[in-house]
């Protein structure tokens, strides 16, 4: 099914998704959603989008208490929602409930500085190549210009039917 992503926002002058339309992309929900806005994407190249990162996250409450920081797991993970997205409108479809994405592979990830409290992460996604199912991104989150980390990631979308063999398969 081809669709055409949608904005509830007027103001948007750019190709964006807001919360609305990010969740007809993602099946992730709260707590698990980590990605607030996409402020731009060309299909088959890249996405910019943001994290706004608050101290009433759960995760703030164990990690840690006395200096709150984003765990790195998560940023990753917040890159690799974002670059969902970007295979989806890529692909131009709108994912169902047959719809998984995995990680295949991280590579070469790398933390720069802390993301804390009151930060917005700006995520920069761009896809090295898509082959056989596979698609390999370049993904590079910011703090205020600052580079915060980066990492090669690996996903592929499989239907839920198939998420239960190996990828091999």
């Amino acid at each position: 099914m081809t669709t055409t992503p949608e904005t509830t926002e007027s103001t948007c002058t750019k190709k964006c998704l807001d919360i609305h339309a990010i969740k007809q992309y993602l099946p992730h929900r709260y707590p698990m959603l980590l990605v607030d806005r996409v402020l731009d994407w060309e299909a088959n190249k890249r996405i910019t989008a943001i994290k706004n990162v608050t101290v009433n996250e759960e995760f703030f409450n164990g990690h840690f208490p006395h200096k709150p920081v984003m765990p790195g797991v998560l940023m990753i993970e917040a890159m690799a929602q974002t670059a969902a997205i970007l295979s989806f409108l890529s692909i131009g479809v709108k994912p169902d409930e047959n719809s998984v994405v995995y990680f295949v592979g991280i590579d070469n990830a790398r933390f720069k500085r802390p993301v804390e409290p009151g930060d917005q992460l700006v995520m920069n996604v761009e896809i090295l190549r898509h082959a056989r199912g596979i698609w390999k991104y370049k993904a590079v989150g910011t703090v205020d210009g600052q580079l915060a980390l980066e990492a090669e990631l690996m996903c592929t979308i499989r239907s839920a039917a198939d998420a239960s063999q190996p990828m091999g398969k």
